[in-house]
């Protein structure tokens, strides 16, 4: 089973991922915005294709990330180090700008399943922050030198989106009562932006302080 990440890791990750789930983010604002406009199946569809996404964004690194540990081990530390000014970044506009949680009642044609589904899809693949944040998240978690990197960081993604999926469910069944309580308690929402700010600045400084393996 060597092809498994430890124990140790599987809980951090588990957390770190479950915290990344409850975050207000363009996913969330997607899937409860469809979910006021055309009910809780367009926003399960919508859902489904945001999830898609991440599957996606897990394979394309685990094929890229590893290639590039074995062409160049500095190269791989170069990326994470790049990785650590963006998640810096992130972190200061949580702080400055706030949350991007923002609903509004709407009324929308309906649109087809595969429609919801390829509107997921492609809000979440067509994200430039979505792929940096893939690139530079799951790397935490692994070793440069493991020879099941690749595996390794495939379990990863399938966990990060296990976990997710049942924050996806709670949010479209919760979504009028979700969006009312957020909004009507801005505090909770500055609350959750600077937990956010923290376990990327956090995740930043191991990426500093870790040398490539």
């Amino acid at each position: 089973m060597d092809f498994i990440p430890s124990l140790p890791t599987l809980l951090a990750f588990a957390a770190a991922s479950l915290l990344l789930a409850i975050t207000p983010g363009p996913d969330m604002t997607l899937w409860i915005s469809r979910a006021l406009s055309q009910g809780r199946a367009a926003a399960f569809q919508v859902s489904l294709g945001t999830n898609l996404g991440c599957l996606i964004h897990t394979f394309l690194v685990a094929f890229g990330v590893s290639a590039l540990v074995t062409a160049s081990p500095t190269a791989f530390f170069v990326l994470k180090t790049g990785g650590a000014a963006y998640l810096l970044y992130i972190a200061v506009q949580a702080v400055r700008y706030g949350s991007s949680l923002s609903v509004k009642r709407t009324a929308a044609p309906k649109a087809s399943p595969m429609a919801n589904i390829l509107s997921g899809l492609s809000v979440n693949l067509l994200n430039p922050k979505v792929i940096i944040f893939f690139m530079t998240f799951l790397p935490q978690f692994v070793t440069a030198s493991d020879p099941n990197l690749r595996t390794k960081l495939i379990v990863l993604g399938l966990i990060l989106i296990a976990v997710s999926l049942p924050i996806n469910i709670a949010v479209v069944l919760t979504a009028d009562r979700l969006s009312g309580w957020l909004q009507a308690r801005p505090s909770v929402m500055r609350s959750i932006d600077y937990v956010f700010a923290g376990v990327f600045s956090l995740f930043a400084v191991k990426i500093v302080l870790t040398q490539a393996r």
